[in-house]
């Protein structure tokens, strides 16, 4: 009790829900500024865990009261604070649910605030109690005036009694905070102080709970960046703002601006002004800040300075050359492509107001200003086509990224199922039973930390850092899992021992080693009882493993460079005390690595243990490794790498050394064999696997150091890899790619190389070794191969010009023109063929632009339609969609586009099988770019040669008879409709999916449409399920006119007949100032898992 003379100001409590080791509590004084010192807690316990409630109805209610009716006297008066979890031991604030919290009260979730179809986890709680209560001073105040207390503690440790014989030993007092004292009996923590202050109630009788907030942690949080500096342009005479933000703790305390490397003086603010700019200002900026946990830079920022009355971009169209339709052939260029145009994909200065910004108000981007229709002559009909003649500065499309893909282990491709994700410590999203995951990413993310998390604790806690696509769209990656070592119990009063390694029939490359009594709990008590230990390996020497390696293998050096690692080992470990699964820390663990794994001299120096911070995906040193011989039992001395550690929040540890010899290798994709810069496939992930050296020069050849992934640009990606200038086999490495799931195939090199495939001129391809994985074994995949990374000497010309480059020339890399050398990948096509009237690059979500005839008619938000039709004929067939404006005034009777795909046999039916199946995309229906009015697409199924249509799917027909307009479907060689606006299903043969990505659209509809099903997917055509149309086909006659030229010869008529009640007068349309680049898309998946030679090209031949 306080005496009459206190007056309570304001007392907030808050729960430490985040499992802290301190109570929080803010306190606001009259005099000043809010005071508050640290108080450590070795005067408080935590209780056990209580569950008195369970998710149902309203949701889970912990209430302290019934906490309290069932457990008696287990939980003290006032409890300081509270920590909850699941019971699936996920704590509280990582599940992100909405709960709610109060020592005083209890812990609540309501359902109906976790969103749609979500409802809460079933919490467990517990209190932190003290271990015995300590008196109040009476308050220097009198009624109604405002006074502090200062009350000064000092920690005592927890008497631990000695078990066995007394033995001379080092302190093994843990302090969780402070520092041990000279007599090893007392935690010291000199100068905290806690401050409060008190309201007065009616008889001014108030009792004062006393709760500290902790300002100093345990553990300093290594500096890592928030938010890198922007690219900008601007005019002579205007003002740029660069700002960069760091976190870390504690905070940095010093900011640092470079431009081109040169240091700027007096400008020490997170944000850098540069007024009246110059041509002499522009180029690179960045910043470098630093403090007491260590120091970071920021990825530079560019800064263009364009001149009082120039233009910031260039309004003549960049060439863009698009294929034709096969009989489409231009005799004035002699080719099958025509160029349309393109306007290049870059930033703009557009009109920006004086405002002083991180981040510009709007951004422009180079963009259509200008486009003219062309009429292409072809075989008995002509083609429209859009054309850029003009490109101008544009407020940029806005887009969003997302990375999707599944989580499945390493060994057997077992999905995570219903796994949680998380990001910055809060869950954003599940996996779902197939392991597949869908993330969009943040705005304003530079570096995408994603921590995969098991329900079922079959696999490892894995963080990879996934590369996105800033400019938009989606990324698919495949999240390899390495499953977690069964558990096995041990005692924590013994010495234990683990050794790690993976590879049969080879001696372990490490161990740990856990004196006795080094186990204690998540509150600084020593445990004394048995663990449930599981340690997992990944082992280098088992390449297979490479793919499942945690986060990218970069840390943060010394002057703020982020610098990569290479590894000698990763290790996971899962302490659980035996009698309540609770995890436990371990102190003073000894780690051994086995010296003979380690034969590069400089590496045995340099060796050190890291652990990983799941939050920035960075490793943070945890302390060097020391020579020392050591007796492993009866067997022959051996010399190890000996360091300690200590396993408290985080339990992934890495045995890496910083490697300084490093290279760029430059890699395209590409749509097809025939490598044109114009068929360049953006979003393919590109990934390199840094292999030993080789036997004689190092080490084993067969293990592998490092792992990395790239998104491809427009002009490729540059991955980052070890090299060594003096011997050119010194290191090797792997690249694959892939897109959407889909491994892409790599040029051949058996029986001979070819540079000019290769894309690597003589003789630096002999040097370099490029060898395809099936060069020895043509059974194995042709979807990667291995060079050696030789970094290339500045004194031999041909080896100036890539596709190596020096770790100092990234920029020359990524700017590198076409004619450069560069290795290549060429997806595998099946035989499908997309045109567009108004040009898009399915790639480049920015390259979307208002016009009326755009396939897609609206940015981020991509909306694919497919139809299936099963074909009866001794081959399989080509078969095209013609896709017109059907309904609306501006696009009525003229061409969005044509879509034509090759049917596929339904496996099923065995070899000699006369049926096969095809899914052919529409245009939907729906709302064009102004969004006024609706377009009902007219769309013409059209199959190859002499077909009949057979049998319309019943449940489509009915639909389109009591959705009016209906099309006129009088020639039976082809069905005609006018597409449905809703997103109709299986039952009816189509298949509708929107998605953010054009091209996730299209996989996962085609998925469906493939398996007959509206929410599965299959990559074998079930030809008798989901079916739309059905056409019997014979051989057709040589001398018939070819269906496209017979259905494109009277164009004004196609409009106007086909549609009941509309006007036989075909309609102009209005069209926008705008349209986009050129894209063509070909099959997002080949379904035979086979390659085939076959091209659209030849399916409307005569």
């Amino acid at each position: 009790e306080i005496s009459k003379a206190c007056s309570l100001r304001e007392c907030s409590l808050h729960a430490g829900v985040d499992g802290a080791r301190f109570l929080s509590v803010h306190v606001e004084m009259s005099m000043g500024a809010p005071s508050v010192n640290a108080f450590p807690l070795y005067n408080y316990e935590w209780t056990s865990w209580f569950n008195v409630d369970h998710p149902g109805g309203r949701g889970d209610y912990e209430q302290l009261e019934a906490i309290r009716f069932y457990y008696k006297s287990r939980v003290c008066a006032v409890p300081r604070a509270l920590e909850a979890r699941t019971t699936d031991w996920v704590p509280a604030r990582e599940t992100g649910e909405t709960v709610h919290a109060d020592p005083t009260v209890g812990f609540w979730c309501l359902n109906e605030e976790q969103g749609p179809e979500r409802n809460c986890s079933n919490y467990a709680v517990r209190f932190l109690c003290p271990k015995g209560g300590f008196a109040v001073n009476e308050c220097p105040a009198l009624c109604g005036q405002i006074g502090m207390q200062l009350r000064y503690r000092k920690c005592q440790s927890t008497s631990v009694p000695c078990i066995g014989s007394k033995v001379e030993a080092e302190c093994r007092l843990k302090c969780v905070m402070g520092h041990v004292n000279a007599d090893c009996d007392a935690c010291m923590c000199e100068n905290h102080m806690v401050l409060g202050s008190v309201r007065g109630q009616e008889d001014c009788l108030c009792l004062c709970v006393w709760v500290m907030e902790a300002l100093y942690h345990l553990f300093s949080e290594k500096l890592h960046v928030s938010s890198n500096p922007e690219s900008k342009i601007r005019r002579e005479g205007q003002t740029a703002a660069f700002c960069c933000k760091v976190a870390g703790t504690p905070p940095p305390d010093t900011y640092q601006w470079f431009h081109n490397n040169s240091l700027l003086e007096r400008q020490t603010e997170n944000t850098l002004v540069v007024k009246y700019l110059q041509a002499e200002q522009a180029g690179e900026y960045y910043c470098r800040a630093s403090g007491p946990s260590g120091a970071i830079k920021t990825k530079p920022a560019t800064l263009r300075v364009i001149g009082m009355g120039f233009s910031s971009l260039t309004p003549t169209p960049e060439s863009n050359p698009i294929r034709l339709p096969h009989d489409c052939f231009q005799n004035s260029t002699n080719s099958s492509y025509y160029d349309v145009g393109k306007c290049p994909p870059r930033t703009c200065a557009g009109q920006l107001d004086s405002g002083i910004r991180c981040k510009d108000k709007v951004s422009y981007c180079c963009g259509v200003a200008k486009m003219e229709e062309k009429q292409l002559q072809c075989q008995g009909y002509q083609l429209p086509t859009m054309v850029v003649t003009k490109c101008g500065c544009q407020k940029c499309v806005d887009t969003k990224s997302v990375v999707y893909g599944r989580a499945v282990a390493a060994d057997n491709g077992e999905p995570m199922r219903f796994g949680h994700i998380f990001m910055n410590g809060v869950r954003i999203g599940r996996s779902g039973y197939k392991g597949t995951f869908s993330v969009q990413v943040p705005p304003e993310t530079e570096r995408l930390v994603l921590t995969f998390v098991d329900n079922m604790q079959k696999f490892i806690n894995t963080t990879k850092v996934l590369p996105f696509n800033s400019k938009g769209g989606a990324v698919y990656h495949e999240i390899k899992l390495l499953r977690k070592k069964p558990p096995v119990i041990i005692s924590s009063i013994e010495t234990n021992t683990f050794e790690l390694g993976e590879v049969e029939g080879q001696e372990a490359m490490v161990q740990l080693q856990i004196p006795p009594h080094s186990f204690y709990t998540q509150s600084g008590e020593v445990y004394t009882g048995t663990v449930n230990a599981s340690v997992t390996f990944l082992d280098p020497r088992d390449v297979s493993t490479a793919a499942a390696a945690q986060s990218d293998l970069n840390f943060v050096g010394d002057e703020g460079d982020t610098l990569p690692l290479r590894t000698y080992g990763m290790f996971s470990v899962d302490f659980r005390s035996g009698d309540s699964n609770e995890p436990l820390n371990a102190g003073e663990v000894k780690v051994f690595l086995d010296s003979a794994q380690v034969t590069m001299p400089n590496h045995l120096d340099n060796m050190k243990l890291w652990s990983l911070n799941p939050e920035t995906g960075l490793w943070e040193e945890e302390g060097s490794l020391q020579m020392e011989r050591k007796k492993r039992g009866k067997r022959e001395e051996r010399t190890f790498l000996i360091g300690n550690m200590e396993i408290r929040e985080r339990r992934l540890f890495n045995l890496d050394v910083p490697e300084n010899r490093r290279c760029y290798v430059k890699v395209r994709a590409f749509r097809s064999e025939r490598f044109l810069p114009s068929e360049q496939v953006e979003g393919v992930v590109v990934s390199l696997i840094n292999m030993e050296p080789t036997a004689g020069f190092s080490t084993n050849p067969r293990a592998w150091g490092r792992f990395d992934s790239v998104i491809t640009g427009p002009n490729g990606a540059c991955l980052p890899a070890f090299c060594d200038d003096q011997k050119a086999d010194a290191y090797t490495a792997f690249v694959m790619a892939n897109l959407g799931g889909e491994e892409l195939e790599a040029v051949s090199s058996n029986p001979k190389l070819n540079p000019n495939l290769i894309g690597v001129p003589q003789p630096y391809l002999g040097k370099l070794n490029y060898k395809r994985t099936d060069h020895d074994d043509n059974r194995l995949k042709k979807t990667a191969f291995s060079i050696n990374v030789a970094k290339p000497s500045p004194n031999t010309a041909e080896e100036v010009n890539g596709p190596i480059y020096a770790f100092e020339g990234l920029k020359e890399c990524e700017e590198a023109p076409f004619s450069a050398a560069h290795f290549r990948f060429s997806r595998v096509e099946g035989d499908r063929y997309d045109y567009n009237t108004v040009p898009f690059n399915e790639d480049d979500p920015m390259s979307w632009t208002e016009d009326y005839l755009s396939w897609w008619p609206k940015p981020m938000e991509y909306r694919a339609c497919y139809i299936k039709v099963k074909i009866s004929s001794p081959h399989e067939l080509n078969v095209r969609s013609r896709n017109m404006g059907g309904t609306h005034p501006k696009t009525v009777g003229q061409l969005y586009g044509l879509r034509d795909t090759r049917s596929i046999r339904d496996r099923d039916h065995g070899l000699g099988s006369t049926v096969s199946a095809v899914c052919v995309e529409f245009k939907c229906s729906g709302m064009l770019y102004d969004q006024e009015r609706v377009d009902r697409t007219l769309v013409k199924i059209i199959p190859q040669g002499s077909c009949k249509r057979d049998h319309v799917n019943t449940m489509l027909q009915e639909y389109l008879v009591n959705h009016l307009p209906l099309a006129v479907n009088n020639d039976t060689n082809e069905f005609t409709m006018l597409a449905p606006l809703d997103p109709l299903g299986h039952n009816y043969g189509i298949y509708t999916v929107t998605d953010q990505d054009p091209r996730t659209a299209k996989e996962i509809a085609l998925g469906r449409c493939f398996d007959g099903t509206s929410d599965g997917t299959s990559r074998v055509m079930k030809s008798n399920e989901g079916v739309a149309l059905t056409f019997t086909c014979g051989d057709r006659e040589v001398t018939r006119q070819s269906v496209f030229q017979s259905i494109q010869g009277a164009q004004a008529q196609a409009g106007s007949s086909v549609v009941r009640g509309e006007s036989k007068q075909g309609r102009r349309r209005q069209r926008g100032s705008n349209a986009s680049r050129n894209s063509r898309r070909r099959s997002t998946r080949d379904p035979t898992g086979r390659r085939t030679k076959s091209q659209t090209v030849n399916a409307y031949a005569n």
